[in-house]
């Protein structure tokens, strides 16, 4: 199931590239100014506006399946099934799960205010932020670009979207279909590279919004902190997987490797290593290697449903983390389709290439350790990752593990499936990212808490009123 290449155009001469750059810069401020006036207009606020707007955002995600689907193979090899999955059927889940609930998210908090304020009633609206730019990774390339949109409309933002130049038909897919459903003074896409990247973020923003590496993350930090700029950031680390001697080794074994080689283990929350108790850990590996056989078959390079590897940098890169010596299945790989095959390593110790960095691909290490106490001291040593799972029977365990480890969410006997439910927060902590979204995490992500305590004028009493002698008593009595 080869990906074919994607043909690298010849660079512009000094003078052309001057002109691009100009032209470039003189779009995006065009851009800015038309949404920066629809925006100050008030024609995002009203609830209908933004109803009919995620109605017609639902029914692009219908209309436009085939386009989305084709793109998604072109750039990762994903069968039609799970690119569905992965990427339309989630968005679509959490843009149906917006319109059920966003006239009871539009309402305003209230709370009683304190004695000390009475007459008084105490509110907390909810203010969209303005002009938001949203910058969407390759792995995966739809879903990732169209879900912060999703609570960025409801909310009632402007979006500029600027996709990742690594999955080029995705992004030529979402420039090409997203001004067939949205006003550019609502939605526009801003193609391109770091050029592109560089001038997006040296402009003034209301948020930014980034999904990628935390290399990267710092960059978008530090500019965004140059205009005092929200931020959220949703990256990525080494998340761990723990697996305990009284997990079900089959079921654990299986989702393990659901949760790694799902689009080719190119996910940000994929299983990075498996720290597994010792007694447990060759009838682990075995079951692992069967539940490898039975998802991909005995050639996991004609199955339908494995995917490719984004590029040749990431290829090279991966292959070079595969230790021979260390191989208990796959290992194999082939170049010209960006193939590499399911792999488990074994035998793996903290020290080697593959622990040092997120690996981002179809590769796991399953190291050995003597119990969960040393489990949880080796994660504890490494930066916060995005996700940890845990599969045991114990309720000790569980309550061990989510006491003293910390990371941005995950599951208990299970992988990445905490991410499709939309009423629970994603989002990573310290270098994992910084924020959250989906459901209502995603509407506070997009919004701007405005308190505001509105008094009666019938009484006005006056023990807020200098002079102050006498008062000190009661004043601490109401407050």
């Amino acid at each position: 199931m080869a990906t074919p290449q994607q043909k690298r155009e010849a660079p512009a001469s000094p003078e052309g590239a001057a002109q691009e750059r100009d032209a470039l810069a003189t779009r995006i401020a065009a851009l800015r100014e038309k949404q920066r006036a629809h925006f100050e207009s008030g024609a995002t606020l009203p609830y209908r506006y933004r109803r009919d707007r995620l109605r017609e955002f639902a029914r692009m995600l219908e209309t436009y399946e085939d386009v989305f689907l084709d793109a998604l193979h072109t750039d990762l090899g994903k069968s039609r099934e799970e690119g569905w999955i992965s990427e339309l059927g989630l968005t679509l889940g959490e843009v149906r799960h917006t319109l059920r609930h966003l006239k009871e998210w539009m309402q305003p908090e209230v709370y009683v205010s304190p004695l000390a304020l009475q007459p008084s009633k105490s509110k907390v609206y909810w203010q969209p932020l303005g002009l938001n730019l949203i910058i969407s990774p390759w792995n995966y390339p739809i879903q990732l670009a169209l879900a912060p949109m999703i609570p960025a409309l409801a909310a009632g933002n402007v979006v500029v979207l600027k996709p990742s130049e690594l999955a080029p038909a995705s992004s030529k897919a979402l420039a090409e279909v997203l001004p067939k459903v949205f006003p550019e003074e609502l939605v526009a896409v801003v193609e391109g590279g770091i050029e592109v990247s560089q001038d997006l973020l040296g402009r003034e923003w209301d948020h930014i919004f980034f999904t990628g590496s935390p290399r990267v993350g710092r960059i978008v930090a530090e500019a965004a902190a140059r205009h005092l700029s929200r931020v959220t950031l949703e990256l990525g680390g080494k998340s761990p997987t723990l697996v305990t001697a009284s997990a079900a080794l089959r079921v654990s074994a299986r989702r393990i490797v659901f949760g790694k080689f799902f689009n080719a283990g190119q996910t940000c929350i994929a299983p990075d290593y498996v720290l597994v108790e010792a007694p447990v850990h060759d009838a682990l590996v075995e079951e692992m290697k069967d539940a490898i056989r039975t998802f991909y078959g005995p050639d996991p390079k004609q199955a339908a449903d494995y995917g490719r590897i984004i590029n040749d940098h990431h290829f090279e890169r991966l292959v070079r983390l595969i230790d021979p010596e260390k191989v208990v299945i796959g290992g194999e790989y082939d170049a010209e389709t960006r193939y590499i095959a399911p792999t488990l390593l074994t035998g793996v110790t903290l020290e080697d290439p593959v622990m040092q960095e997120e690996i981002f691909g179809p590769i796991l290490p399953i190291l050995k350790v003597r119990d969960l106490e040393e489990a949880i001291s080796i994660i504890r040593q490494r930066k916060n990752p995005l996700a940890l799972y845990l599969f045991t029977r114990r309720k000790a365990d569980e309550a061990l593990v989510l006491e003293r480890v910390s990371f941005g969410g995950g599951c208990v006997n299970n992988t990445l499936v905490h991410l499709v439910d939309p009423r629970l927060p994603f989002g990573g902590i310290r270098s994992s990212g910084l924020g959250a979204y989906h459901g209502h995490a995603g509407f506070e992500a997009f919004s701007h808490r405005k308190s505001v305590l509105k008094s009666a004028t019938f009484i006005d009493p006056s023990i807020k009123y200098p002079p102050y002698a006498g008062k000190l008593g009661l004043m601490k009595k109401l407050m």
